[in-house]
């Protein structure tokens, strides 16, 4: 799951869209016509746990995006649908869709700064906080905390001493508490010094920034990413790489250093950092695969089932490991589609089944922005997406299904299957605060249904929502709850049964326009 915004502070419940049945771990009797599809019985916990075991294991190494750990476990993905059964439809007859990220990272190289004639060492003893080249040379004017803004500062650099910032704006997951405390503080002190007229910012680390230090440099060593001719992610957003310079905004060049620095700032030193920006291309690939349906005509219509392969990769120790294993984070909906895909084979819709794994989906929606704007079927044969991210946590009774109420409900036909597949499944009471427009997690936005929808094509999302191990190496295959695994998995196939297997295709809403 991609992050952007801010998490809201505490998870509560509304169970406003769908009824409440008892739960049972096998499926239900589909409806008063008949009996449940045979395919399902090919979808068992034992599958979906070895699957998960093997993708989101240590050995994966996290499956980061760009690196030969993504290309490994897209390999196994490829392996797994090949041997399902599932047809490939990537370039030169594979299962692989390749695209290149645009990447724009800090170059470790040529960035430098010195206090005094005490030279600074990136990432070891400072960390840019921007993405810009910068040239920064001036004396040195302390404010403390950043109270007094009437210190004059233009032509100098401020240095600026971390604060506690407000509680509020504290994340509440994702990472480790330290860092989510430092970039809380880090945004709360630059914004004090912004438009004050200095040259250049130097935010000095409190005690907890300083504990957060080195995360938050393998964190931002790694830059920013997008892709070229990718679809927005955002309704009006072009790529960075199409961007023109003169559009973008230039905000103060501001570093993080220790807090050992401060009594040498506090002295009215001169002080320098020197930041190069660097950019270029590196590789990663969707996954594709296809199950042909049995109607003639609708044969050549899909039903597009959705995650993505990639996590974070080995980032900073947290309790004592560094592999951010990404277990719910997506490997849960990864080997969910695998369980779909037997069920699929073993008895086949009217319409084909699409199968696509994107990638660099934590890199910002990168894989499935490019292959809606590069479809390896026609666009307007996509005729629903079923979309999934982190489906295997928190309550055994409680689920998510995004893209279920206005502004982000696309196909009322659509929603209407799915609530039905889930009374006869999972029969999960469905929290409708995350899909709200309001939330402050911005939960509809963060993952690879978007840039389908916004092509109006119907399209849901399936989750259980966040919980206290996200993006951490916490989120192992050890802690998934694999009973409610398998109902979600149920549940998402039911699903997509009826939309293969109905005369009509769901219909977008009329008027539909997604906004953020």
């Amino acid at each position: 799951m991609n992050r952007t915004v801010r998490t809201a502070r505490g998870l509560v419940l509304a169970l406003t869209c769908a009824p409440v049945f008892a739960l049972s771990a096998q499926p239900r009797v589909p409806d008063a016509a008949g009996a449940v599809p045979r395919g399902m019985s090919a979808i068992t916990r034992a599958d979906l746990e070895r699957d998960l075991y093997a993708m989101a294991g240590d050995g994966m190494r996290g499956r980061e995006a760009g690196t030969p750990d993504e290309m490994r476990a897209s390999m196994w993905v490829a392996e797994q649908l090949r041997s399902i059964g599932v047809k490939p439809v990537g370039q030169d007859g594979s299962y692989f869709q390749w695209f290149n990220m645009v990447r724009t990272r800090v170059s470790t190289v040529s960035t430098n700064g010195a206090v005094g004639e005490t030279p600074l060492t990136v990432w070891t003893d400072f960390v840019p906080l921007g993405s810009a080249n910068a040239d920064v040379s001036a004396p040195v004017v302390w404010l403390g905390d950043g109270a007094d803004s009437t210190i004059d500062v233009r032509g100098k650099i401020a240095a600026i001493q971390i604060t506690a910032p407000p509680a509020a704006s504290i994340r509440t997951t994702t990472n480790s508490k330290e860092v989510r405390y430092a970039n809380a503080a880090i945004t709360a002190a630059t914004q004090r010094v912004q438009r004050r007229g200095a040259v250049g910012i130097m935010v000095v680390a409190d005690s907890t920034t300083d504990v957060a230090f080195d995360g938050l440099a393998v964190l931002r060593e790694r830059g920013t990413y997008d892709v070229d001719g990718g679809a927005p992610r955002f309704a009006g957003q072009a790529t960075q790489a199409a961007r023109p310079q003169s559009a973008r905004t230039a905000p103060t060049p501001a570093v993080l250093v220790r807090g050992r620095m401060a009594a040498r700032l506090k002295a009215g030193a001169t002080a320098e950092f020197h930041v190069r920006v660097e950019h270029f291309t590196t590789p990663s690939s969707n996954i594709v695969g296809v199950i042909r349906g049995t109607d003639p005509v609708l044969r050549n219509e899909y039903v597009l089932y959705s995650s993505h392969q990639d996590h974070d990769g080995v980032r900073y120790v947290i309790d004592g490991d560094s592999v951010w294993a990404g277990a719910d984070d997506n490997g849960t909906v990864s080997v969910a589609l695998l369980a779909i895909a037997r069920a699929f084979a073993k008895q086949p819709g009217k319409r084909s089944v699409l199968f696509v794994y994107h990638g660099a989906e934590e890199r910002g929606l990168l894989g499935s922005r490019y292959h809606a704007a590069h479809p390896v079927v026609p666009l307007g044969s996509i005729v629903a997406v079923l979309n999934g991210d982190m489906i295997g946590r928190n309550h055994p009774d409680s689920a998510s299904l995004l893209g279920i109420q206005p502004p982000h409900r696309n196909s009322t036909e659509l929603v209407g299957m799915a609530l039905r597949a889930n009374t006869l499944t999972g029969a999960f009471q469905l929290d409708s605060i995350w899909d709200r427009p309001t939330h402050p997690e911005g939960w509809y936005f963060r993952s690879d249904h978007v840039p389908y929808a916004r092509l109006n094509i119907p399209a849901v999302m399936y989750s259980t929502n966040l919980h206290p191990d996200y993006h951490t190496p916490r989120d192992k295959p050890s802690a998934i709850d694999y009973p409610k695994l398998t109902r979600m998995t149920q549940w998402m196939y039911l699903t997509g049964w009826y939309v293969a297997t109905t005369t009509k295709r769901p219909a977008i809403d009329p008027g539909f326009k997604l906004e953020r």
